[in-house]
């Protein structure tokens, strides 16, 4: 039976999304590349996961981007950064500038390779990293510039033939994640000196929710069961999760669930009956009335729609 979850895309998939663009790279775990505008552009127009770490920094250009479930907008010197396991979709391309000028540069590597990096990744993260919130980041001139200068750089090593290239390639992309960290920490530092912002605790909890949400909604849709990995009360789980987004913690698994079911009555030739069994429901019955409360229509009625 084929892969019926969301599109997981490596590398040399995500190349077939932006074809005539100029690719570099190291094997299959690490490229840079530069997307201008083509016709025949896909650029992630259907819900997918790339399993990797991803930049994409835009030259020129507007698209509204959506990442578990929320929307930002991207345009001329934002920094686009998608981590491992999030679910991302362009929905629009719009049309501040003509197409013809869209231009994009991007960074892509496997989990593995970001591994063997010399830098604290989960450090990093939780110092001031919310992709959760702040996907899409603007930068000024001059951090652009300088992602600009950096990419170029890595370019010129990756196709040289150093004898250490693969080396000289960790070490670059070792500063270029703390140079990275730096821009999202100065926007996030601004954006809560502009706006009330939920606790740190509460943040805390909902992006360690959201990443097992992500990872087991096919599986379990109990809030206990999130709230026993997370080693808290289902009741003072849900009381975080709300307070921290608005939203009620089964609101973000249901929604969460609800995405994929969509993307697989879509996007692939499963049955329904496959799809129940993907989704972990005890039987179509149950996942026929877990379907239109939500959206209003059978899943039948959503997939010839």
């Amino acid at each position: 039976m084929e892969d019926i979850a969301f599109h997981n895309i490596s590398i040399s998939r995500l190349k077939e999304h932006f074809p005539g663009s100029q690719w570099a790279g190291i094997g299959d775990d690490f490229c840079i590349f530069d997307a201008t505008y083509n016709k025949k552009l896909k650029v992630l127009e259907y819900p997918c996961r790339f399993d990797g770490y991803l930049a994409l920094f835009c030259v020129k250009g507007n698209i509204r981007i959506t990442v578990n479930l929320n929307e930002f907008e991207m345009k001329d010197n934002t920094m686009f950064l998608c981590v491992p396991g999030n679910i991302v979709r362009i929905t629009q391309v719009m049309s501040a500038c003509p197409v013809e000028d869209m231009h994009y540069i991007g960074v892509a590597m496997t989990k593995e390779f970001v591994q063997g990096l010399r830098i604290d990744i989960n450090k990093l993260f939780s110092e001031g990293m919310s992709f959760i919130d702040s996907p899409c980041v603007p930068l000024s001139a001059h951090e652009a510039e300088l992602v600009t200068r950096y990419v170029a750089l890595l370019g010129d090593v990756v196709t040289s033939d150093l004898v250490y290239k693969r080396d000289a390639v960790h070490s670059l992309l070792s500063s270029v994640f703390y140079v990275m960290a730096g821009v999202v920490t100065k926007h996030t530092s601004e954006l809560k000196k502009m706006s009330a912002v939920p606790s740190s605790r509460s943040k805390m909890i909902f992006e360690q929710f959201i990443k097992l949400v992500s990872e087991y909604h096919t599986q379990q849709r109990m809030v206990g069961f999130y709230a026993d990995k997370l080693c808290l009360t289902p009741k003072y789980l849900s009381k975080l999760i709300r307070n921290a987004t608005g939203r009620s913690a089964p609101e973000w698994i249901d929604a969460y669930v609800i995405l994929e079911a969509k993307n697989m009555l879509k996007y692939s030739n499963a049955t329904i009956k496959e799809i129940v069994f993907r989704l972990n429901f005890p039987n179509q019955s149950v996942f026929y009335k877990f379907f239109k409360a939500r959206t209003g229509m059978t899943p039948t009625e959503y997939r010839n729609s």
